[in-house]
């Protein structure tokens, strides 16, 4: 099967329009393309929320959630109701398809999110965290509309850890009391079939309400 992009391409980093434009295309066979390779982080990360933060705490935010891989493994783990948001309407189209949604908005993880502080009992944000994805800074705002006691979830490349000021915005949201880390695995492989290179870590936080 030929691939229409991998991961390093997705990943590649480029205008905001250009990354809306590569999902769009890719939507149709991005989870046959990646699902062949063995992605699993979807479940691990919807495992990871299933460790730390009850099912009927609240709605959930899933940031950045392409075709609702996580947000349906959430729902089958009795979550809900959980909002989707992406930067691509051909991904949104899909995510809203699974059923596992109350709703998906568009959203560019660049800028203010649009709900108000404290909405949410937990986030997840997976896979998202690439060179051309969602800024280090987005974690503020998914604290910021997350609730005091809330969980949230997400991965991060080992590449970037301390690439693109990630490393330094989790300091700075520990530091200030706004979250602290409750979990984090070793770096494993996203994928068990393809891409041996690349490798990812899984976080847990839990929202303390410190200023973001």
């Amino acid at each position: 099967m030929q691939e229409r992009y991998s991961l390093h391409e997705a990943f590649r980093a480029k205008p905001v329009e250009d990354t809306r434009a590569l999902y769009d295309d890719w939507a149709e066979s991005y989870e046959r393309e990646n699902l062949v390779k063995g992605y699993r982080i979807p479940w691990m990360g919807a495992a990871m929320m299933a460790r730390h933060l009850p099912a009927k705490a609240g709605p959930v935010l899933d940031a950045g959630c392409g075709t609702g891989l996580v947000g349906e493994a959430l729902s089958v783990l009795g979550y809900g109701p959980i909002t989707g948001c992406d930067l691509s309407p051909g991904m949104m189209a899909l995510a809203r398809s699974c059923e596992a949604y109350a709703e998906v908005v568009l959203q560019d993880m660049s800028q203010r999110f649009q709900w108000p502080d404290a909405h949410f009992a937990g986030f997840t944000c997976i896979g998202c965290f690439g060179s051309a994805h969602a800024p280090a800074d987005s974690l503020r705002e998914m604290v910021r509309v997350t609730r005091p006691g809330g969980i949230g979830v997400f991965t991060l490349l080992d590449a970037n850890l301390e690439a693109r000021g990630f490393g330094q915005v989790i300091r700075d949201l520990s530091d200030t009391g706004a979250w602290r880390i409750v979990d984090k695995s070793r770096a494993f492989r996203p994928y068990v079939a393809g891409e041996a290179e690349v490798l990812t870590n899984l976080f847990a936080v839990e929202v303390l309400g410190g200023d973001a």
